[in-house]
């Protein structure tokens, strides 16, 4: 066995060959997988072996294309046979609700080359015989769905990474890691140490046992799951003998999938009475074992099953495959760096690894070898959950995610389970005054406020929602009067010392703010991509230290002080204060009048991106004169403990001005006025500052040789391809969300970032890239919302406050 390796896998299922191959094709041989068993021993050798592109996010949607397409290359380059049945397949809708997000999955793929497309449920009894179509309204049909052989396809990402110089020991069980002052680790099996360095946890079914070795929680969880196998069924064994191949067909109506499997049929069940497995951890002997057959918990499922698909209810049952396989709380991969270690690397919770796992593998791979991958993978990033997530909160998250597997995916939905969590001071108070709760990163956020008779509850939709009303009522608070919401919507960073004003301006491409007051940047990697998009306030300096507040997207903060610590210079003191530091946001043409009612400090003079600390109320706050809102404003930070005596001070000035509450939804609507674009909508690693904008924040002139700087020059110079852009669209009752492709002269030029309803202009607004050529004002096109063509104009002047006058003034 070897004793030393660049990179050691930990894991044996179709994830970690995956990883393996990818590896090896990026040019990196001196890899070892490390298998306790044989190759397949967890969830991939009983797995159905199904793939399919349709995702809810659009990346993930690209890189299930990407696996699909890499099954061939795979057949090229090892001879081996993946047992590939690319029979197409059909997702069923049997309300509009279903078909809208159908038409909308639809949509998303004209931009990103994928050839799906709506059927009937006439053209879906020819697709798929086996169908009762009573009651289905249509479908969408992917020609690239299919299934293949899960040991087969495994065994070729073995062989194909062996070729490319990786070596795999089995039967070698993992006992330790322990990693090394110098970041390399020493991986301890029982066939001796391999000191590695880096390691890759693609442990499956014991990724939470591999990474308690090294001291890490994976928030995932093994679910039970369960699929028949038939016997002959005498209408597949006529297609069969008829030279074709009975296409796959996703009822989400009976949380069931059906496929073909040699002359009868395979279908799986995705039951609402479901149960977790190995709550405790994975017994480490567990491995070519199935669970003990359940058909209680199915039982619902067979009998909607029997009626969608009659021929099931003559047929016998050949086998039962029982077994378990692992979740994320969204149901998404966990990949990536992990936050809070030095090359530590995760794959796992993987649970559609063979519609998956090649996007994994690359991306991984991209990762570990070039630093970056080609796309934003933050839906799969194990950086999108925090060091607050623990096994009490996963288990819920896991058991929903399980159940709504084909439930519809409604933009504005807020899933119930493990809530609420965490929560700030605030919580009591703005539930007394009727919010209507989302989450981010665990962390309860109002959306709106009901007032009288209105539910605390918003319904899910496609469509313009009940919260309509209030996002209105409390855009116009803010428009005309004051409105105020919490800042916990901000992660926040402290960041002082001798270094800290160099180590800002190499880590961000904008200008490092002097004492006093504050600046906007983007944040960028060494390609160019968007990371981060920031405020820097610059506290105060002492003698040679300078302190400096950092505010961002609280729900990338493991995400952000990921890529801080990896890149921290010596004399820099980082501290993230996200949940320690919080406060308000008053907005609105009498913020003023209210902020200088709670304080003695003259404020008149305070310029727009001043930063003071002032007294407010009772309270030593930082004071921000900025808004997100686009309006006149000020964000006011304090300490935790002081936050309900500053609540009072703001609220009680507040109600001579008329001062409301307000969340999220008007928060989202408010920014459309002014073309605000938001972190993981308009500014993300897909996109650079060229290309969003964000590029006028860069400093140029500075002297640091910021990361990222070439690649944004070279960009600056020759100009990007595309633009960001926004439109006024000739709606109804339904907007933009994200993904919608935008139409020119009967061609798709570009797709849209987000939108929404402008309240205050009450239009509906667009953002969206379209070629730079193209990007004028006044330049028509047309937006395909929910499967329907939607007239709209490219507009450059605000909405709102078009000189600035008020937000500056």
């Amino acid at each position: 066995m070897k004793t030393t390796t660049r990179v050691a896998v930990i894991g044996g299922g179709v994830v970690g060959c995956s990883v393996l191959y990818h590896l090896t094709k990026l040019g990196w041989s001196d890899v070892v997988l490390i298998e306790r068993s044989e190759l397949t021993s967890g969830s991939t050798w009983h797995a159905a072996g199904g793939f399919h592109t349709l995702n809810g996010d659009t990346n993930m949607a690209a890189l299930q294309g990407y696996t699909i397409k890499l099954y061939k290359e795979l057949e090229a380059i090892t001879g081996m046979s993946c047992g590939l049945h690319h029979v197409g397949g059909v997702t069923l809708a049997e309300t509009q609700e279903r078909f809208d997000m159908l038409k909308a999955e639809r949509a998303k793929h004209r931009f990103m080359g994928l050839e799906t497309e709506i059927v009937s449920p006439e053209e879906i009894k020819k697709i798929a015989p086996v169908t009762n179509v009573d009651g289905i309204i249509g479908g969408l049909y992917d020609p690239l769905d299919g299934h293949l052989d899960p040991s087969g396809t495994t065994h070729a990402y073995a062989k194909a990474a062996r070729m490319g110089g990786a070596t795999i020991e089995t039967h070698c069980k993992v006992i330790e890691t322990n990693q090394r002052p110098d970041g390399t680790w020493d991986v301890v099996t029982n066939k001796g140490t391999i000191h590695a360095e880096h390691v890759v946890n693609a442990g499956g079914l014991w990724a939470r046992e591999v990474g308690a070795m090294a001291g890490v929680y994976f928030p995932l969880h093994p679910m039970e799951h369960q699929y028949i196998v038939t016997d002959e069924v005498p209408m597949i064994a006529e297609i069969i003998d008829g030279g074709g191949e009975h296409p796959h067909v996703m009822d989400p109506a009976g949380e069931s999938y059906l496929r073909q499997e040699g002359r009868g049929l395979c279908i799986g069940f995705y039951e609402q009475p479901c149960k977790p497995w190995a709550v405790d951890g994975t017994p480490w002997d567990f491995g070519h074992e199935l669970l003990p057959d359940d058909f209680d918990k199915i039982e619902d499922s067979i009998a909607f099953a029997y009626k969608r698909f009659p021929a099931l209810e003559a047929a016998g049952v050949k086998s039962v495959i029982h077994g378990p396989f692992t979740f994320a709380p969204d149901g998404n991969p966990l990949v990536g760096p992990v936050p809070g270690m030095r090359n530590y690397w995760s794959a796992c919770a993987v649970m559609a690894g063979f519609s998956q796992g090649g996007g994994v593998g690359l991306m991984l791979a991209q990762w570990m070898v070039e630093g970056e991958c080609e796309r934003d993978t933050f839906a799969m990033d194990c950086a999108r959950f925090g060091d607050w997530i623990t096994p009490g909160y996963t288990r819920p998250k896991v058991i929903e995610n399980y159940q709504k597997r084909f439930s519809i995916a409604y933009p504005n939905e807020e899933l119930p389970a493990a809530r609420p969590f965490r929560t700030t001071p605030m919580y009591d108070v703005f539930d007394g005054m009727g919010a209507v709760w989302g989450a981010q990163y665990g962390m309860e956020v109002p959306n709106y406020f009901a007032t009288g008779d209105e539910p605390r509850y918003e319904t899910p939709s496609f469509r313009r929602s009940n919260a309509f009303e209030a996002t209105a009522r409390e855009v116009k608070a803010v428009r005309e009067n004051v409105g105020i919401n919490e800042v916990h919507n901000f992660g926040k960073y402290l960041i002082k010392g001798a270094g800290a004003r160099s180590w800002l301006d190499r880590i961000m491409a904008g200008r490092v703010p002097q004492p006093g007051r504050l600046s906007l940047t983007p944040m960028l990697s060494p390609k160019g991509r968007l990371i981060g998009d920031f405020t820097i306030s610059c506290l105060g300096k002492s003698g040679a230290e300078e302190e400096f507040q950092l505010t961002a997207s609280y729900g990338s903060q493991a995400y952000h002080m990921r890529w801080f610590l990896q890149n921290l210079d010596d004399g820099v003191h980082l501290e993230n204060i996200s949940d320690t530091r919080n406060g308000f946001q008053i907005a609105g043409p009498k913020a003023r009048e209210v902020l200088q009612a709670c304080t003695r400090r003259d404020i008149s003079d305070m310029r727009f991106m001043d930063v003071r600390r002032l007294t407010v109320g009772m309270a030593d706050c930082i004071v921000q004169r900025v808004s997100y809102t686009g309006d006149l404003g000020y964000e006011i930070y304090c300490d935790l403990p002081s936050q309900r005596s500053l609540w009072d001070s703001l609220w009680s000035a507040g109600q001579a001005q008329g001062m409301k509450p307000f969340g999220m939804r008007a928060m989202m609507s408010l920014r459309l006025d002014k073309f605000f674009g938001s972190w993981l909508r308009e500014f993300s690693p897909d996109y650079t500052a060229a290309e969003t904008g964000l590029d006028r924040f860069i400093s140029f002139k500075k002297p640091a040789d910021f990361i990222g700087r070439a690649a944004a020059e070279a960009e600056r110079d020759a100009g990007p391809a595309r633009q960001l852009c926004a439109f006024e669209v000739a709606a109804d009752d339904a907007d933009v969300v994200a993904y919608e492709p935008i139409w020119l002269d009967g061609e798709v030029v570009g797709f849209c970032t987000s939108g929404g309803y402008s309240h205050y202009a009450q239009k509906s607004i667009a953002l969206g890239f379209v070629p730079t050529g193209k990007a004028v004002e006044g330049l028509e096109v047309e937006i395909e919302i929910l499967g329907q063509m939607y007239k709209a104009r490219l507009v450059t002047q605000p909405l709102f406050d078009t000189d600035g006058a008020r937000m500056r003034g």
